[in-house]
Parts: C-alpha cells; sequence; structure tokens
C-alpha cells in the first residue's frame, strides 16, 4: 500500500486573516470554495455542514494546509491547546530567516510563546500563536548545506 500526506486541515475563526498570515508568509492559495451537502455531510460527519475553505500550498510545493471557516453548524470557540495537550500540536515551517518570518508574523498580533531557541547547532526555532489560537513553529536551520 501506498501512501501520502495530502494536507492537514484546519479550522479556523476568520479565513482572510487566516489565509493572510500564510500567504504573508511565503504559501501561497491554491483555491477556495464554500461546500455543503450530503457528501460533506458524510465526510465530515456533520449534519448540515457547510463552509468556506481554501487550499494553501508551501513554496516548495509539497506542504499544503486546508482551511475551514464553518457557516454550519455554528463553530465551537475552545481555550487555545498548549504544546502539552493530547491532540493535534502544532504545524512547523522552515524558513530561510527567523527574524523575518518572525517580523511578519507580528504584523498579523503574533508572537513567541516564550522567546526563541537554538537546538544544538542545528535550528534556531520558536513556537507562535497563530490566527485561531494555531501554534505554529517557526525554524531556520542554521548549517546550511
Amino acid at each position: 500500500m501506498s501512501i501520502k500526506l495530502e494536507n492537514v486541515g484546519i479550522a479556523v475563526r476568520d479565513l482572510e486573516a487566516t489565509i493572510a498570515f500564510f500567504t504573508d508568509l511565503g504559501l501561497t492559495v491554491m483555491g477556495r470554495d464554500e461546500v455543503s451537502g450530503e457528501w460533506t455531510d458524510t465526510a465530515v460527519g456533520l449534519d448540515g455542514n457547510h463552509s468556506r475553505i481554501a487550499m494553501l500550498q508551501t513554496p516548495d510545493g509539497h506542504g499544503r494546509l486546508e482551511l475551514f471557516e464553518y457557516i454550519h453548524p455554528e463553530a465551537i470557540e475552545t481555550e487555545p491547546t498548549r504544546p502539552n495537550v493530547i491532540g493535534m500540536h502544532r504545524i512547523a515551517f522552515s524558513v530561510d530567516s527567523l527574524d523575518k518570518a518572525l517580523a511578519i508574523a507580528a504584523t498579523h498580533g503574533c508572537f513567541p510563546l516564550r522567546g526563541v531557541a537554538t537546538y544544538e547547532d542545528v535550528y534556531k526555532l520558536t513556537y507562535v500563536r497563530g490566527p485561531s489560537g494555531i501554534i505554529v513553529m517557526l525554524a531556520e536551520e542554521l548549517k546550511k548545506n
């Protein structure tokens, strides 16, 4: 059996603000749609499922995010996930410049959870709290080949 990661799906509070955050970091919008109907009810497991969606792709073409803004049923607000909560943890991106990525994130009101760390001599990295409480890891490789 062959398997390939297609995308990571994330329900968001504000689709446009989340798209702006990720496109400013360098992802591109592959497409948008508004979906509803029996097929979405069946696939997602929610009756009356209706949402606006956008598919974003990383510049290398390998990573994709599918963002959902629910129209129905109403989105459920919860406390933002902490790094040690069981379940979906974070999304991680390699960046050419952590300083530039953090400057972009700051324009969206997104800042490191604590600060910037260095993992051995390999990465300079941090977690930021992105739109809708999404934890986003940004990492700059220190030893570039």
